[in-house]
């Protein structure tokens, strides 16, 4: 995709903030344009790290979620406040890559098992024929119209034994600070030791079906193949999204390294500029990974972070703070808006919600005003405006089935308007 596709794509999903969409738009076809450069050159190319600065609830963190998807890159989000420096009770910075590894892992295991799923079926299918009619003979005329009857869905209800792979124990082992590698050994050794024994279940053949199906497509994976591409895809694609930087930022009236400040910017460093780091699966490198750091940074500013964490995140990008004009666009133009989803939900119940213009605009109004008076917390606001909204006619929707429900600005006004014109009462509830 060019990075104007990858905009116009995140602008069916973001209002505003094009400036970040810039940079994440640039850094994603940077990774295209590195793999069609020479060779010997390719391995010096390293991504340009993000720094995104605005208040919560602009879009930072939807904005690289929703490029990770649109990469299909493996991703994952940490906050930079749940870390301590290595020596330390707590998690250490390493478990990100660790976790962003199993992202990985998964993703592959889930692309290869698609892949496969119409072998799978065909042997589960086979199963549950040999099930419903002993014998192997394919010419059975029994046995095919079974088949017909199968694939058509006229035996979903009927009940079958079938024997299917138990499921392997699941444990948590707590190993102390820099044993995890050892303690995620011990995990995988002590499953393995309850696996593989077979169990007889009385299942519907729907259901039946399913699991029979997800056991063929396991047996026809290769591991070894997931784990390699898994790992490979972790290195050159792999996104790391770090919440709350601005959390580890040590002000200058602040004196001393602090456990989770200083410390926690000086264990990042090597992640960010490049290291190795060994995994359950094998050793992965971090070179090539994009780091998207991010902060409000109201109690602190980016030139508070150590420099050399500074120097790792070269583009920096403010977002700025939603206007009533971002929060009607986000209602209205947004591909999956909270009036939609609302929308969507009520017509399960038979019920049609008709939200006007003028509706919409009071709300976005609302939403803007209560944030201007309270704390900011971006988009969020919206939700808590239209749950507080729509609270009546969510609890008895049941008993409007098959009528419509029109709400303008003057329905908004009615519920709405009280309690946010008093600030005591908005702080509490909206």
């Amino acid at each position: 995709m060019t990075p104007q596709e990858i905009v116009s794509e995140l602008d069916r999903h973001i209002v505003g903030q094009q400036a970040a969409k810039r940079a994440v738009a640039i850094a994603m076809r940077n990774r295209w344009r590195r793999q069609r450069v020479d060779e010997k050159l390719r391995g010096e190319i390293t991504p340009k790290n993000i720094l995104m600065i605005g208040p919560t609830g602009v879009g930072k963190t939807e904005i690289a979620r929703r490029l990770a998807k649109l990469a299909d890159a493996p991703f994952i989000k940490v906050e930079a406040t749940k870390f301590t420096e290595v020596g330390y009770v707590g998690k250490d910075v390493d478990s990100i890559v660790r976790d962003l590894v199993d992202v990985a892992v998964k993703q592959e295991r889930e692309r290869q098992m698609r892949i496969q799923r119409t072998r799978a079926e065909d042997a589960a299918e086979e199963r549950v024929l040999d099930i419903l009619v002993p014998g192997s003979d394919a010419e059975n005329s029994t046995r095919q119209l079974m088949r017909k009857r199968l694939r058509e869905g006229q035996m979903d209800d009927k009940e079958i034994e079938i024997d299917v792979l138990e499921a392997k124990p699941s444990m948590e082992i707590l190993g102390p600070q820099g044993m995890e590698e050892m303690a995620e050994q011990l995990k995988s050794m002590f499953s393995q030791m309850g696996g593989g024994k077979r169990k007889t279940r009385k299942l519907k053949i729907a259901e039946g079906m399913k699991l029979l199906v997800e056991e063929e497509a396991a047996k026809l994976l290769n591991e070894d193949e997931i784990k390699t591409a898994a790992l490979a895809n972790a290195q050159e694609n792999g996104i790391v999204f770090v919440d709350e930087i601005d959390k580890v930022a040590s002000r200058a009236e602040h004196g001393g390294a602090d456990v989770s400040r200083q410390g926690v910017q000086r264990d990042l460093l090597p992640l960010v500029e490049g290291t190795t780091v060994n995994t359950k699966y094998g050793m992965v490198k971090t070179d090539h990974m994009l780091f998207i750091a991010s902060g409000a940074f109201h109690l602190s500013k980016p030139s508070d972070l150590i420099p050399e964490l500074q120097g790792r995140f070269p583009i920096r990008v403010e977002l700025g703070s939603l206007s009533v004009d971002d929060f009607e666009a986000i209602l209205k133009s947004t591909h999956a808006s909270l009036v939609k989803q609302y929308q969507a939900l009520l017509a399960t119940e038979g019920l049609t919600l008709e939200l006007g213009d003028d509706g919409i605009r009071r709300l976005a109004q609302i939403a803007f005003e209560v944030n201007e008076r309270t704390e900011n917390i971006g988009a969020r606001r919206l939700a808590t405006v239209m749950e507080r909204l729509l609270d009546e006619i969510s609890f008895d929707a049941h008993k409007h089935a098959g009528q419509t429900i029109t709400l303008d600005a003057a329905a908004v006004d009615a519920k709405l308007g009280e309690l946010a014109k008093n600030e005591d009462l908005s702080r509490f509830i909206l």
